[in-house]
């Protein structure tokens, strides 16, 4: 019993990673659809750039990529799809931005809401909470191929703000205006990133106990889990203990 119990629990583990990979993977056809209706040719469209560099991080298979791109340069996917970005606060006070691509706002608008309401948080108005972020760009490259010292030069003369070194590789910042220059050179010099986006960095953190913790990883969760839901991004840190104790189930 004990094996067949493990057994389960390897396959219901690997059953959510599965279906998290195919939210990803819709969430990028989407960004690739759309993006490639603007000008499929990716060297002068940035927005496809990175919607590829996003798809090849993602391990997405070229042959998926390369449907999504011709259907939205041939006009096939007639759904019409814009970007909305809600913002509001979640447990403890936290600052949260969700930015979606929907081709029903109504709906997108509604879910999110939704999830704001079930998890101790509320949806604010546009630009509520934007205020305490900074819209900053983000390139990220594998540890190994790279060394730091050469990254971080080469970052510092194409325009980087700064360069971090994280357990999975290095991240380099820089600014809303320099991020295709930035993204650009470095792509010259050291080939695709693993990433490369632009996000809502916090100028602060607020410090989450416990409870409201596991309230706000659920809200989290529940947006990120939603197709129309392309980022959260939140202001708040959490003890490695908490994390731990979240991720056990404890």
């Amino acid at each position: 019993m004990a094996g067949h119990s493990q057994f389960k629990n390897i396959m219901y583990r690997k059953g959510a990673q599965d279906a998290k990979r195919a939210k990803v993977f819709t969430k990028i056809i989407r960004e690739l659809t759309t993006s490639a209706r603007i000008n499929p040719d990716a060297e002068a469209n940035p927005r496809l750039r990175q919607a590829i560099i996003a798809a090849r991080g993602a391990n997405m298979p070229k042959d998926t990529m390369e449907r999504a791109i011709k259907r939205g340069a041939g006009g096939e996917d007639t759904a019409d799809y814009v970007e909305v970005r809600y913002e509001g606060y979640g447990p403890a006070g936290v600052a949260v931005i969700v930015e979606a691509l929907t081709d029903n706002r109504n709906r997108t608008a509604a879910e999110v809401r939704a999830a704001f309401t079930k998890y101790g948080g509320n949806m604010g108005e546009t630009n509520s909470v934007s205020f305490m972020f900074d819209r900053t760009g983000v390139i990220r490259y594998p540890k190994g191929k790279i060394d730091f010292d050469t990254l971080f030069e080469e970052a510092l003369e194409v325009g980087a703000q700064n360069l971090e070194e994280t357990e999975k590789g290095y991240e380099i910042e820089c600014s809303l205006e320099n991020f295709a220059a930035v993204r650009d050179g470095l792509i010259a010099k050291f080939g695709d990133p693993e990433g490369a986006e632009l996000v809502w960095k916090p100028q602060t953190t607020t410090s989450v106990d416990e409870e409201k913790a596991a309230s706000l990883m659920k809200l989290i969760d529940v947006l990120e889990d939603n197709d129309d839901v392309q980022a959260v991004f939140a202001n708040f840190e959490v003890s490695d203990e908490v994390l731990e104790k979240l991720a056990s189930g404890k």
